[in-house]
Formats: C-alpha cells, structure tokens, sequence
C-alpha cells in the first residue's frame, strides 16, 4: 500500500491542484485521500487505483463546495448556478503591507477607543461593535436614551479628532 500512494503521489498533488487551484488546499486533498485508502488496505491491489481517485475527487468536490458555501455566506449574496463555475479563486486580499497597515489601524482604533472616558467607551461599544439599539444600551448603561446618544455623538467626536490627527502625524 506504501508504495501505490508513493507512486501515485505526484499525480494525485497535481489533480488536487489543478482542482482546487491552492497549494495547501491541494496537499491537504491528498492526505486526506491517503489517510482514506489506509482503511482500504484489505482489498485487493487491483480496486485501489480506481477506490484512491474517487476518495480524491469526493475531497476536492468537498472542498470546492466549503468555498462556494464560505463565499456565499461571506458575501451575503445568492449567485446563480452559472456564477459557481466562472468563480476564480485567486487570492483579492491585501498583500503582506496591506495586511500589516490594516493591523495597525486596528491598533490604532482599539487604543483611541480605550484613551475615551468609561461612559464613552461603554456607549460606542455597546452600539457600534456590538450593535445593540439606544434602548437596549440605556438599560445596560443603566442611564436614559438621551444619554446614550450623548455619551456615543461626544465619543465619535473624540475619535474622529483623534484619529485625524494621528493620519496627520503619519503622512508626515
């Protein structure tokens, strides 16, 4: 059995590859599809090279419907059944400097929003990260609708200050 996975090894990786079009994705197929033909090792060595490409290809099908599903719900839309074939699944994201930029922003934003005083700070979290209505965040507050608006405009209003004048500081 070690060396019919052996053997067809190479060919499984570039199957994989050109199926799901990720490196990764590709080498976790085929492991995934070894570790499956393990259980087989009973039979007879005739049935596993048909058994082994159909494990493979239930994997990758597997895998490329978790992407279409995990696009689907990222994107909150419903494409059509001719959108799932034109999908290409190269990489949009941001490069390494975008993902470090996007990850100090963040920095930036959770350190001007714990800089607010508590009161402040309660009211932009409770509606903005986490979304609750002016009743909902009165009642947690513990203070009036009327005060919760106030607390959240003045909190907005420091961070908006604040966060100027710190892209200011960095675009010099």
């Amino acid at each position: 059995m070690e060396q019919f996975l052996a053997g067809i090894a190479p060919r499984a990786y570039r199957f994989a590859e050109s199926g799901l079009r990720q490196r990764d994705d590709a080498l976790d197929a085929v492991q995934d599809a070894m570790m499956r033909m393990l259980g087989y090792r009973q039979r007879p060595p005739a049935e596993w090279t048909p058994l082994f490409w159909s494990i493979l290809r239930r994997r990758i099908i597997d895998l490329q419907r978790r992407r279409i599903f995990r696009l689907r719900f990222m994107t909150d839309s419903t494409p059509s059944r001719d959108d799932d074939i034109a999908i290409d699944w190269a990489d949009d994201g941001p490069g390494p400097a975008g993902s470090h930029e996007n990850r100090e922003t963040c920095l930036r934003i959770a350190a001007a929003v714990s800089a607010l005083p508590r009161r402040q700070r309660e009211a932009f979290t409770l509606r903005v990260l986490e979304e609750l209505d002016v009743g909902d965040t009165a009642l947690a507050m513990g203070c009036s609708e009327g005060s919760v608006k106030t607390h959240l405009s003045r909190a907005r209003n420091t961070l908006r200050q604040q966060l100027e004048s710190l892209s200011t500081r960095i675009e010099r």
